[in-house]
């Protein structure tokens, strides 16, 4: 895609149903059947879900019981964190022969500014084809991408073909396609503010055109600035290389209530273990810890703890999260829900400032 008038060149990546198409990548036995990755048990929930079981109508964050239901023939896999944190730093650093001006969303997604490039490509087009061709090659697993002139129209256009599809919103086509559009795909309009908009008559992106910034302001805030230029296809937001997640956290909720602090610390310990692969594949430290607990009668509290510095090692989080348990016992009821999350995040200086210096 060639931009006129200075606008930025920017490529969504979306790795497609990425957790699930890893375990059918790596056990044959799995592909081309409905599999779930996430936990079997009355509790658990759908990590990802493999195209497969996505046609039974199961999908991530849904409970493993009602995806059963849903898909009888569908298979459970135990996710296994760590082999999906060193195939996202693989991706990344395909990227970083492109771009040094990456902004990761998650594991399996990221924005790529490429108007500058490393290889002096004149089409952004051309890089997302060279980058899911590598992506291919090098991982046997199939990425989406979305081109376009901003961050909201790439990750509009990478929705488009999804799976292993490329599509590009040209400057000249941005302002029809998201007339057109239903207002639920815009990024940023979930299913409660959908809802919403619907109650106002508000059901495709003209409709939201129609409406004034004001009307916008008055009904959803600071978010009303947002839905008025994304409805004119208008986004200033810069890909920020530097961006990191305000906060990360991963909780359990048990197939039986625990009552006793050593139990309740045994759980946690792989809820640390998480946390902290996370921390150490994405480069970052926090401050602050946060225990969730929620109890057999739902009832649900927080512990939090912040320190002067940041938290270095595994060793160091499990301590303080462990403080932050014992001050909880003796318990008058059962423990059905344990979380673990950390907040105050910065990367972790020189090897980010490394990594970056390898970029460039």
């Amino acid at each position: 895609m060639e931009m006129e008038g200075g606008s930025h060149k920017i490529i969504h990546i979306d790795m497609d149903a990425f957790y699930a198409a890893v375990e059918q990548r790596d056990d044959p036995e799995l592909r081309r059947k409905p599999v779930a990755v996430g936990g079997s048990r009355e509790r658990g929930v759908v990590a990802a879900a493999s195209y497969e079981a996505r046609k039974f109508g199961v999908h991530s964050a849904m409970p493993s019981l009602i995806a059963s239901r849903k898909c009888p023939d569908l298979i459970f896999v135990k996710p296994r964190f760590e082999v999906y944190q060193a195939i996202s730093r693989q991706i990344r650093n395909i990227f970083a022969e492109y771009t040094p001006i990456i902004e990761p969303l998650s594991l399996d997604e990221a924005y790529l500014d490429v108007t500058e490039n490393l290889k002096g490509i004149v089409s952004a087009t051309r890089i997302a084809e060279e980058i899911r061709a590598r992506i291919r090659a090098e991982t046997e697993l199939t990425a989406s991408a979305g081109v376009s002139y901003n961050k909201f129209l790439a990750k509009l256009a990478s929705d488009h073909r999804k799976p292993d599809g490329l599509f590009v919103i040209t400057p000249k086509m941005g302002p029809a396609f998201v007339e057109t559009l239903p207002v639920k795909k815009f990024h940023g309009v979930g299913p409660a503010t959908a809802k919403k908009m619907e109650r106002l008559g508000i059901e495709t992106g003209l409709d939201l055109k129609g409406h004034t910034l004001e009307f916008l302001r008055q009904h959803f805030g600071k978010a009303g600035a947002y839905y008025y230029s994304a409805a004119r296809g208008v986004d200033e937001r810069p890909v920020r290389p530097d961006r990191i997640r305000k906060s990360v956290g991963v909780e359990n909720t048990f197939p039986a209530d625990l009552a006793s602090y050593d139990a309740a610390s045994e759980a946690l310990r792989e809820i640390v273990d998480q946390v902290w692969r996370y921390c150490e594949g994405s480069r970052i430290r926090a401050r602050t810890v946060t225990l969730k607990v929620k109890f057999s009668n739902f009832q649900q509290i927080t512990r939090s703890r912040t320190g002067q510095f940041q938290i270095m090692t595994r060793s160091e989080l499990e301590t303080l999260v462990n403080i932050l348990l014992e001050s909880l016992f003796p318990v008058e009821r059962g423990i059905r829900l344990l979380g673990v999350s950390l907040s105050s995040l910065v990367l972790a200086g020189a090897e980010y400032e490394r990594q970056i210096n390898l970029s460039l």
